[in-house]
C-alpha cells in the first residue's frame, strides 16, 4: 500500500484530471483508497495531469472502466503494468478491450480464459515448489518469488473485496506478447455493490452504444459521488442512483444547434442524438430543472464536445435550470475540461 504521510487525513477526494471526447479520467479517493476512474489519456500524460493535481501515481490501488470506446481506456494497460495494480471491468466490457486491442486473435474468449487459468496454476505450482525447497533449506521467507498481483502488499483495511467477481491473472512474461495483459482483472456486474479497500462502488447501468456501460456512485466515509456521463438519456434507475449524492458529474456533451450544423458527418451526429448516445445541454438541465433533488454541494458538467459545444453554453444552460428552484441555489456548478485537471474537491 501506499505511504499514508502522503495523505495525513485520508479526506474524501474527486480530481477531474480530463473530460472530453479525447480522453476522460478521474481519481476517487477515500480513506486508505485511491482509485483512478478510466484511463483515457496516455500513460504519461495521466501520470502528469496527477501530479499537476497533487496526486501521486504511485498511490493508487485500482483502476475502473466504465466502458470500452478508446476515450475511456486509450492509457489503460499501460498504466495498469507500470502500478502493477488490478483493473475492475464488467466481463462484457474486457471482452470488448481485448477485441479493440487484439482483433485478429485466432481464439475465443473461453479459450483465452482457460489459457489464463492454466497459467495462473502452473505459476502458483512454481511458487508452492519455490516455497517448499526454501524451507528445506531453512531460507528466509523473503526469498520466495511472488506472482506479479501480489507484489502489491495491502493492509486488512486496504483489502480488495467483490461480490460475485471473478479474478483473472497471466503470467508476468505475458506483455511483451500479449497487449490486453494485464497484472489482474477483476469482473463486477451493473447492478451489484462491491467495494474497493476503503471504497463502495455501486456500478449503473448507462444507455450508450457500448457493450456494457455502466456509471457508479462511489462512496467513502459518509460521501456519495456520482459519475454519469456517456448516457444518450437519464433513464429511472439511473435517476435512482443520482438522488442524495454529495458530488454529480453530469454529462452535459453538447448544444443542439451546434451539433446539427456543425462539421460531423450525419451518421455521426445520429449517434450522438440517440438514446445510446450523449447528452445534450438541454437534456442535462431538463434533469436539473425537473428530477435532480439539488442534495449535491457540488455539480460538475462533464464530457463537453469541443466541436460541438462551449463551456459558456453548457453553464449558462445549467445555471438557468438551477436559478430556477431557489432551493438549489446553494450547489456549487463546476466545469470539467478537456486539456487540464479540475482543482481536486475534498470533503
Amino acid at each position: 500500500m501506499h505511504s499514508d504521510a502522503l495523505y495525513a487525513h485520508n479526506m474524501v477526494r474527486f480530481t477531474v484530471l480530463a473530460s472530453g471526447s479525447k480522453g476522460n479520467s478521474t481519481i476517487v479517493s477515500g480513506g486508505h483508497t485511491r482509485i483512478l476512474v478510466d484511463a483515457g489519456l496516455s500513460c504519461r500524460e495521466l501520470f502528469r495531469r496527477m501530479r499537476l493535481a497533487g496526486e501521486e501515481p504511485e498511490t493508487l490501488d485500482a483502476i475502473i472502466i466504465t466502458h470500452e470506446h478508446s476515450d475511456h481506456i486509450h492509457g489503460l494497460a499501460v498504466t495498469a503494468r507500470k502500478l502493477g495494480i488490478p483493473v475492475y471491468f464488467t466481463e462484457g466490457t474486457h471482452r470488448a478491450w481485448m477485441r479493440w486491442l487484439a482483433p485478429r486473435r485466432q481464439m475465443t474468449y473461453a479459450q483465452w480464459l482457460e489459457q489464463c487459468r492454466q497459467q495462473a496454476a502452473a505459476r502458483q505450482a512454481e511458487i508452492d515448489a519455490a516455497a517448499l525447497e526454501c524451507e528445506s533449506d531453512e531460507s528466509d521467507e523473503d526469498d520466495v518469488e511472488r506472482p506479479v498481483s501480489a507484489g502489491r502488499q495491502e493492509t486488512p483495511e486496504a483489502t480488495v473485496t467483490v461480490q460475485a467477481a471473478a479474478v483473472v491473472e497471466q503470467e508476468p512474461s505475458e506483455p511483451a506478447k500479449d497487449p490486453t495483459w494485464l497484472p489482474c482483472v477483476q469482473y463486477f456486474r451493473a447492478g451489484e455493490a462491491f467495494l474497493i479497500g476503503d471504497i463502495a462502488v455501486s456500478p449503473f447501468t448507462i444507455p450508450h452504444d457500448a457493450t456494457d456501460p455502466v456509471g457508479f456512485v462511489f462512496q467513502a466515509e459518509g460521501v456519495r459521488m456520482a459519475v454519469a456521463t456517456d448516457l444518450g438519456y437519464i433513464p429511472p434507475n439511473v435517476k435512482a442512483q443520482l438522488k442524495g449524492v454529495d458530488l454529480l458529474l453530469l454529462e452535459s456533451n453538447h448544444d443542439l444547434e451546434m451539433l446539427r450544423d456543425g462539421p460531423y458527418p450525419w451518421s455521426v451526429k445520429q449517434r450522438v442524438l440517440s438514446r445510446v448516445g450523449h447528452l445534450s445541454n438541454e437534456a442535462a438541465a431538463t434533469y436539473l430543472e425537473t428530477e435532480y433533488d439539488g442534495q449535491a454541494t457540488y455539480v460538475i458538467l462533464g464530457h463537453l464536445s469541443e466541436s460541438n459545444n462551449l463551456p459558456e453554453l453548457a453553464r449558462i444552460t445549467a445555471e438557468r435550470a438551477l436559478n430556477g428552484r431557489a432551493s438549489l441555489l446553494a450547489n456549487r456548478l463546476l466545469l470539467a475540461a478537456q486539456h487540464e485537471p479540475l482543482t481536486p474537491i475534498s470533503f
